[in-house]
């Protein structure tokens, strides 16, 4: 399994990947969306940024996250907002391997790495239990 930046050449794939994931949360994506994520994922200083996995020079997932300063420890908070591997690859290493990367550019920077899933994704909930620590924080949300 290799981890690297999503690269323009990518982003066909990538739509794909994030069209399975938006299916799964019960979200479908338009092509304007798909659009403006994917340049945004492209763009250097976005405030967003994402990881591909690739086997077999393949690419098989996606982790989407970002970084911002911290106020309570003054260095920088990392998120990871969006996690995906395709089911033929789950259970290889692909997820562990996406959010271990995002974990290392963590280092140094006086902050951490968080991020948030669905009460009933209990498959990523078990490879998270494994590499993380789950938090007592609850989540709210407005919409508009």
């Amino acid at each position: 399994m290799t981890v690297r930046e999503l690269r323009a050449g990518d982003l066909p794939v990538w739509r794909e990947l994030f069209r399975a994931y938006g299916v799964f949360y019960e979200t479908e994506f338009s092509e304007e969306l798909l659009d403006r994520v994917g340049a945004l994922l492209l763009e250097p200083g976005s405030g967003i940024d994402a990881l591909v996995a690739e086997r077999d020079g393949a690419v098989v997932g996606f982790a989407h996250y970002r970084s911002h300063p911290d106020t309570f420890s003054g260095g920088r908070d990392w998120y990871l907002d969006d996690l995906f591997v395709t089911p033929e690859v789950r259970g290889t290493g692909a997820g562990r391997a996406l959010i271990e990367a995002i974990a290392a550019k963590t280092e140094g920077t006086g902050g951490s790495l968080r991020w948030i899933t669905a009460d009933t994704n209990e498959t990523a909930q078990a490879l998270y239990d494994r590499v993380a620590t789950r938090t007592r924080w609850v989540t709210y949300e407005v919409r508009r």
